[in-house]
């Protein structure tokens, strides 16, 4: 799942030294004011995109952090226009929450040229990584739908299928038990996880509003991901910040030492947590081929052993497994410490999840 965006659009320029009339600032991010018994809490995580090859203005930076500061989330911002006219220039910003409306428009009608789509579309987050030619290529798979409000998109428990990118509207995001986990708006992606990991739907999507969607279905998508190494790097990310959410109270229980089973936390989860919060210690895994230990310094994996298999080989085959339990010891020998990495580890569950595709199609 992704993350909303606020595009503004510079609409009116006199004697700025930097910037021209339609080039555009995109921001995402959240700035909160977290209230508990101890006191208060300011937390941002503002990521603003600047045009390409134009210098920064940390004036104009600091405008439009100030406006995320202001409404503390993306959604908020209403439609507005910001003046930045602090050196010898000035210049005008304009934000606008109908841009997506005629953005869906205009795919619909030209739903079969790729050439205009791919130039719609360009400026979503997922799609920025990817240079024309290989747009062009993902875009073509791509398949437009719209839902209702009240209709569920996906459900928990089900096999993934699909990937979905949010043109316009607002889904609900919930657990097992109904209650809201997140809500997603245009730009999000939803449904990777089930597709990368190959387990099933993690939660339940439910359409708020009117919400019209682009999908491409799993086998394509993993084609895709295993062809351009720079999706496999946002998905990547994605992947991250999903776990750096989720995974707060988790994180503290391994401080302590942990036990689980791999069906509340599946092995591509249970990696990608321990490296994400930087980890040091053993994982100790008893599984249906017998155990498997794992050493982590600082998140990287220095040693592996399952079986027989030791290594990469060993991190590969505990990727496919479905049951079984875990646990996690913190801290590690001298001698361990100075063990090397098997290797970079997003670079291993990128491999690792592609050999399981590929013995899922054989």
């Amino acid at each position: 799942m992704g993350f909303s965006e606020a595009i503004f659009k510079v609409i009116n320029v006199s004697g700025c030294p930097y910037y021209k009339r339609g080039d555009e600032f995109i921001i995402t991010g959240n700035a909160l004011l977290l209230e508990h018994n101890k006191g208060s809490k300011f937390i941002s995580t503002i990521i603003i995109d600047l045009p390409q090859k134009r210098r920064e203005c940390r004036t104009l930076i600091a405008q439009l952090t100030k406006v995320l500061v202001e409404y503390e989330r993306i959604d908020r911002i209403p439609e507005s226009t910001i003046s930045c006219g602090e050196c010898h220039g000035e210049i005008k910003l304009e934000h606008k929450k109908g841009a997506t409306i005629a953005l869906v428009e205009d795919i619909k009608q030209y739903s079969t040229d790729v050439n205009t789509i791919a130039s719609l579309l360009c400026n979503f987050s997922i799609f920025k990584t990817l240079d024309e030619t290989s747009l062009k290529n993902f875009v073509s798979l791509l398949r437009l739908k719209k839902f209702a409000p009240q209709e569920r998109i996906i459900s928990k428990g089900e096999p993934g299928k699909n990937l979905y990118i949010i043109l316009s509207g607002l889904v609900n995001v919930v657990d097992q038990d109904g209650i809201s986990i997140t809500k997603l708006l245009n730009g999000d992606v939803f449904g990777e996880m089930s597709l990368i990991s190959g387990d099933p739907v993690g939660a339940t999507i439910i359409v708020m509003e009117p919400t019209t969607v682009l999908f491409i279905c799993g086998q394509d998508f993993l084609k895709v991901l295993n062809r351009f190494p720079s999706l496999q790097m946002y998905f990547a990310r994605l992947l991250s910040r999903r776990l750096a959410k989720s995974n707060i109270m988790i994180s503290k229980e391994f401080s302590s030492g942990m036990t689980g089973t791999l069906s509340q936390m599946p092995p591509v989860e249970l990696f990608q947590t321990l490296n994400y919060n930087l980890k040091t210690g053993v994982l100790k895994l008893n599984l249906s081929r017998g155990p498997a230990n794992f050493l982590f310094r600082n998140g990287a994996i220095v040693q592996a052993q399952y079986g027989r298999k030791n290594g990469k080989s060993a991190f590969f085959s505990v990727l496919g497994e479905k049951k079984g339990r875990f646990q996690f010891l913190p801290g590690l020998s001298e001698n361990e410490m100075n063990m090397p990495e098997i290797g970079m580890f997003m670079e291993l569950l990128m491999e690792g999840l592609r050999k399981l595709d590929e013995q899922v199609q054989m």
